[in-house]
């Protein structure tokens, strides 16, 4: 047997994902006593440079690298959590034989496991793309829409999501241009209408490059020669949950491959649950994401007991 698995037969549950959604889950499990490991690669929308506004008890907002940084630390109050940076690769198993992941040449154990793997967003990609995310490059409008009261945004997509992302900032500001940054054009006439009422462009162009510096865009350059100005990039071309390594287990997922999960966040397999931005195209929210930890983890704390301590 591994020394890994044979170190950690003990563990309660797994978390793959060290975002909000996976240290929130990690931190109930842990109150509830139980040993948990926490895969957690760093990588993610909680370190992009993103300062979070809407999180309540933060008057002036807070990093979410900052908020990242906080919850390791007040894990490390419980010696029964255990962290391994390790990209999980493949999950298999049940909840008789237990779970079994494998990563990066080594396997662990464990009796069930919370999925907060994410997604991994589809932004736009230009030289140094990176060092513009969450500073002037942002795809949720309920957390950067606010700021950008009155200043000059590109919505970047080609769908009618970009069409109505683009209507929503118009109700922020009236200086908003749509590009399309794709071969394809699939906004639909009735979202044509309403933009062109509201006096947004469209630009159907793709991107050449961007303008810019520490952080902070100033223009794109389309390959068809359009200058962009800009204070702001939104970009909504859409985002693929990272269910790759959990197929193994069948959890059943919709038609967006988003985990299906109840209230309680249970999947369709007994014994796993999930939690975070894995489980919806909408609410990408942090306050949603610790919500969402916290009750996986109270249900596989709740599966975990022995049938003469559950009341049902």
């Amino acid at each position: 047997m591994d020394t890994e698995t044979a170190d950690l037969d003990g563990t309660d549950a797994a978390v793959i994902g060290g975002g909000p959604a996976g240290l929130s889950a990690a931190l109930q499990l842990a109150r509830y006593g139980r040993r948990v490991i926490v895969f957690d690669t760093g990588q993610g929308r909680s370190t992009h440079h993103q300062l979070n506004r809407n999180y309540l008890g933060f008057p002036g907002g807070i990093a979410t690298k900052e908020l990242r940084t906080l919850g390791v630390r007040q894990l490390a109050h419980y010696p029964h959590v255990r962290f391994a940076a390790h990209r999980v690769t493949a999950v298999v198993g049940d909840v008789r034989r237990g779970f079994t992941f494998q990563a990066q040449g080594h396997v662990w154990w464990a009796r069930t496991v919370v999925l907060a793997t994410g997604v991994l967003d589809h932004f736009p990609h230009f030289p140094d793309w990176e060092q513009y995310v969450g500073r002037s490059m942002f795809w949720c409008i309920a957390c950067d829409g606010y700021e950008n009261r009155g200043r000059r945004v590109l919505v970047v997509g080609h769908t009618d999501a970009a069409a109505g992302e683009a209507m929503q900032l118009h109700s922020l500001t009236d200086r908003v241009v749509l590009l399309t940054n794709s071969r394809k054009d699939e906004i639909s006439s009735r979202f044509r209408r309403r933009l062109e009422a509201a006096g947004v462009p469209i630009v159907h162009d793709r991107i050449k490059a961007a303008e810019g510096a520490d952080g902070r865009l100033t223009a794109i350059v389309t390959r068809g020669g359009e200058h962009l100005p800009l204070d702001a990039l939104f970009s909504i071309q859409g985002a693929t949950p990272e269910t790759a390594a959990v197929r193994g287990l069948g959890v059943r997922v919709n038609a967006q491959g988003y985990v299906e999960v109840d209230v309680e966040q249970c999947t369709s397999v007994p014994g796993v649950y999930a939690a975070g931005d894995i489980t919806a195209p909408h609410s990408h929210q942090v306050s949603a994401a610790v919500h969402e930890g916290a009750q996986a983890a109270s249900a596989a704390n709740y599966f975990l007991y022995p049938p003469e301590l559950k009341a049902n």
